[in-house]
């Protein structure tokens, strides 16, 4: 383990757990060093709004006060599927319109569950290349064959459809429609497109939309008008809307086979149901704040004005630096400058595609982002980073 160790550190890429509070748009240290918050996944800015817990907390009556709130202590199979869930469950299908909603723990319960639960021997999984690791984690747990297309290729899908169609019982097609590291979109029109021409299954990881996008912030499959035609749609709770755990819209028919077969779900214990009660308050917040989500695009847009390097197409703009180092050095820049955002390196991101990923949320406000881009200049200054291209000048 030491040598182990001993060499991510040489190779810049050791990681460490930092204390910390996020008080609104800033974050503490322990040491009363206070920074901007770039890297926050509060893109609504829910957690900058103390009214909004303390309307939630008004809401918990005594009925509710004499059921212990703040652990489930089972599975949901067994004595942990209290009433919060099927409420909140109900509250989702409504939403969306679809027959059935399932609520997990996280994210990564929910993408590493779903497609093993539903893929058999005979079937095959075709994910984007840039899928999040939680679901390159689904497929090595998946009982069927699985196999990679090119980042956003619809070319390249349908070639693998083309090959492979007939000699499997179903074909999944698995995305992110707003992909966690590049900021980009899949083309979900086109992907439903391609899906029914073949007869696969669409699964669309929504972590990242969900808040974001959609006339009541459903994602961007709401805002494609895409909710019917997609199989699976997966959405997380503790990013726009601040709370904990996921939810899974699905069939009826998927819906109870995940109840049955989904690991993730089966075999770990229920959120408590103060959080599931949250998650149902916050979620019904959400779909009214079509003034915050208008307020991070502003936000974003005039960020790429002043920063125009920085890449993607949503609410996540990274700025690719190049080698772990370097990026490293970029990170410690701009703490220096008092913006905190975190690196992202390789092998989360292929090799020397290193980078800083931004995401300005609604609650910060333009002198917020004209501290950040001024910061991100000086700092390419100061090292001598050519962040158009990467690397040294």
């Amino acid at each position: 383990m030491n040598e182990t160790l001993e060499r991510l550190k040489e190779d810049g890429l050791l990681r460490s757990l930092a204390d910390c509070r996020n008080i609104g748009t800033h974050l503490c240290l322990p040491d009363g060093s206070e920074y901007l918050n770039f890297s926050s996944n509060d893109y609504l800015g829910l957690s900058a709004m103390p009214e909004l817990q303390d309307e939630f907390l008004m809401r918990i009556t005594e009925t509710d006060r004499k059921s212990f709130l703040f652990g489930s202590t089972s599975s949901r199979l067994i004595t942990g599927n209290f009433t919060e869930f099927g409420e909140f469950e109900e509250q989702i299908c409504s939403a969306y319109g679809r027959d059935s909603a399932l609520v997990f723990n996280s994210g990564y319960h929910a993408n590493t569950g779903i497609l093993p639960a539903l893929a058999g021997p005979d079937d095959l999984i075709l994910a984007d290349k840039l899928v999040h690791a939680s679901i390159i984690d689904a497929l090595k747990l998946s009982k069927c064959k699985f196999l990679r297309y090119s980042h956003n290729d619809i070319e390249h899908l349908e070639k693998l459809l083309k090959l492979n169609r007939d000699k499997f019982k179903r074909i999944f097609i698995a995305t992110e429609s707003v992909f966690s590291m590049d900021g980009d979109f899949a083309d979900l029109k086109e992907l439903v497109n391609i899906k029914e021409r073949y007869g696969a299954f669409l699964y669309v990881d929504e972590a990242h939309a969900v808040g974001v996008f959609g006339k009541s912030g459903l994602g961007l499959c709401e805002e494609l008008s895409l909710i019917e035609s997609i199989d699976i749609i997966m959405c997380t709770l503790g990013k726009a809307l601040a709370g904990e755990g996921a939810y899974a819209v699905c069939s009826k028919d998927a819906h109870d086979m995940l109840v049955n077969f989904c690991r993730s779900l089966i075999f770990t214990t229920a959120m408590p149901p103060i959080n599931v009660m949250w998650d149902k308050f916050a979620f019904s917040k959400m779909r009214d704040m079509s003034s915050k989500r208008a307020e991070l695009r502003d936000n974003m847009a005039a960020l790429r004005k002043l920063v125009p390097a920085l890449r993607g197409q949503s609410q996540i703009a990274p700025l690719v630096i190049g080698s772990n180092a370097d990026t490293l050095a970029f990170s410690d820049g701009l703490k220096r400058r008092g913006i905190w955002a975190s690196p992202i390196r390789h092998p989360t991101v292929p090799a020397e595609t290193a980078r800083i990923r931004f995401s300005a949320g609604a609650a910060h406000s333009r002198l917020d982002i004209d501290t950040l881009a001024s910061a991100i200049c000086d700092t390419a200054r100061e090292l001598g980073i050519d962040i158009f291209t990467g690397g040294k000048q």
